[in-house]
């Protein structure tokens, strides 16, 4: 029985790069900083799993459903955001066909089972907005953590449960 690769080699180094450049590039070329960031972190979290699914395919193919799958949770293609993009433009800039790009993306956000809104891969510009970011369950009952006293915020900023204190940035 083969042993799956532990470590990637030189080759698999070169197309985990090419995919970060072609996101990089995308995103400071047409998007901005925030969008920038989070492709990174999302290449970065299917770099990490083993093996890799980044090594089969074209580079431009993942860099496709990446950007597409941020742009999906963060509403990229609704006219009301900035910046707006319709996410059929993210295929076309990088020659990917349309159902190649939507079908890389669904992959994506199934294996890393993302959805709509998740706080994980929500700008931080759009986090006071995205409620799933502060909805936690306390006593049986679903509350919004930014309605809380400040200890129950601190508890629940210390154990993951939303991103930041909400009553420290008020101050």
């Amino acid at each position: 029985m083969a042993k799956s690769k532990q470590k990637p080699d030189d080759s698999d180094q070169q197309t985990i790069a090419a995919i970060y450049s072609l996101v990089d590039a995308f995103c400071k070329e047409r998007l901005n900083d925030e969008y920038a960031e989070l492709c990174r972190r999302l290449t970065d979290k299917l770099a990490r799993k083993r093996p890799s699914p980044l090594l089969k395919g074209k580079p431009e193919t993942w860099a496709c459903g990446i950007i597409r799958t941020i742009g999906w949770v963060n509403f990229l293609d609704d006219s009301k955001q900035k910046p707006y993009m319709k996410l059929t433009a993210i295929d076309k800039a990088l020659g990917v066909a349309e159902s190649t790009g939507q079908g890389k993306s669904k992959l994506i956000r199934n294996l890393l089972k993302i959805r709509p809104m998740d706080p994980a891969w929500t700008l931080r510009s759009n986090l006071d907005a995205n409620p799933n970011a502060w909805m936690i369950l306390i006593n049986g009952f679903v509350v919004d953590a930014r309605h809380l006293r400040r200890e129950y915020q601190v508890e629940a900023f210390e154990k993951g449960l939303i991103p930041y204190i909400p009553a420290d940035a008020k101050t």
